[in-house]
């Protein structure tokens, strides 16, 4: 017999309502104070605190379940949450797809009907994500693919020029929607959401694609670096310099983030030890400190265009896990409302610096959106 869907709240058996602790109260239109908070502690801690249907949209970039540079908040963390909640023992795949539906099934309850999620997945455990995402009750629409071409191989270097890896080169991004109430049109008129703001993303007026390119920064005004992906991917890009290449491409371009746009507003915080990328040759090393060392900060205009593309014009976004701020800053500078949920105290300082940077810049920045 078919398996029955679930409905939505509903996550292996285990029905998932709001929480009995204080409430957190989100951001309200037109409301007293600023448009944006970043809330401290573990996100399946303080996703339950949160009401129901409160939310327009989900972006986010969360841990991936591969020991990333042996952090525990991608290894431990998630398997101690899985089997406690389980009860049970599990593989790394199978605890962190059943993480992953732990913190979906909260988000599903939070959204309103028709509310999309977007989040970043690792190629090799994206798999997992989906599988988790889907458990707790999302229908999924898409996979949008982030191209960049600047990974740093990870490879072991064996006899006879074999390695291990391929060189990274890209990231996955699930597009999963909570199941509308009846017709989307209907929906969209009760709750607001349940549609892709399509023409608030279309590059140079055609339709947007499921495809984000990055150029690699040794590409200058004129031409591409030979290890950019631009040009294999879009033609427009052969005959053109990048910049024309852009105003007549059918895809959507955003630079790498910049040094600069990484530490906006964190002046004020104390510089620490950065090494994204620890096995990389010295000559390409990064700036041996800064004050946002968040290894996995996600350019701007990336997360603009995402922001946009969800979540209804001034409607509310979450991110579960916050990082260093970089959907929260999306959010304000496309006038969206903002709540981020962050455990690490460290970065829970840098998002804040970084979200109120752009929340008082937004008047001077928000018509240079891609």
């Amino acid at each position: 017999m078919a398996q029955q869907p679930q409905p939505p709240g509903r996550q292996r058996g285990r029905v998932v309502t709001a929480s009995s602790k204080k409430a957190i109260e989100l951001p309200t239109p037109g409301g007293r104070g600023r448009g944006w908070k970043v809330i401290a502690g573990d996100s399946l801690a303080q996703l339950p605190r949160i009401g129901d249907q409160t939310v327009d949209a989900v972006v986010t970039d969360p841990p991936y379940g591969i020991d990333f540079q042996g952090a525990d908040w991608d290894g431990r963390v998630i398997r101690n949450a899985a089997q406690h909640a389980s009860g049970e023992r599990l593989s790394a795949g199978e605890a962190f797809q059943q993480w992953t539906g732990l913190w979906a099934g909260e988000c599903l309850r939070i959204l309103k009907p028709g509310g999309h999620l977007l989040a970043f997945g690792a190629p090799r455990t994206v798999h997992r994500l989906a599988a988790g995402v889907e458990d707790a009750g999302f229908e999924l629409r898409d996979t949008l693919m982030w191209l960049y071409g600047t990974g740093m191989p990870k490879s072991r270097r064996l006899p006879g020029g074999q390695g291990t890896q391929l060189k990274p080169a890209y990231e996955p991004i699930i597009l999963a929607r909570r199941p509308p109430d009846g017709a989307v049109g209907r929906n969209i008129a009760r709750h607001g959401t349940g549609a892709l703001n399509v023409d608030a993303c279309r590059v140079n007026d055609r339709y947007p694609a499921h495809l984000v390119l990055t150029h690699t920064p040794l590409c200058d005004e004129d031409s591409c670096h030979p290890s950019c992906p631009v040009p294999l991917i879009d033609d427009s890009a052969h005959a053109r310099g990048t910049r024309a290449a852009q105003r007549m491409s059918r895809l959507f371009y955003c630079p790498k983030a910049s040094r600069a746009e990484r530490n906006a507003g964190c002046d004020h915080l104390p510089a620490r030890p950065l090494d994204l990328f620890p096995n990389a040759h010295p000559t390409n090393r990064q700036p041996a400190s800064a004050a946002n060392d968040h290894p996995t900060v996600k350019p701007l205009d990336l997360m603009r265009w995402l922001v946009r593309l969800a979540t209804p014009p001034g409607g509310m976004v979450l991110d579960p896990f916050c990082g260093s701020g970089s959907t929260g800053a999306a959010a304000v500078l496309e006038q969206r409302r903002f709540a981020g949920i962050e455990r690490d105290p460290n970065y829970q300082r840098i998002a804040r610096a970084r979200i109120a940077h752009w929340a008082t810049n937004e008047a001077g920045e928000r018509d240079g959106h891609p």
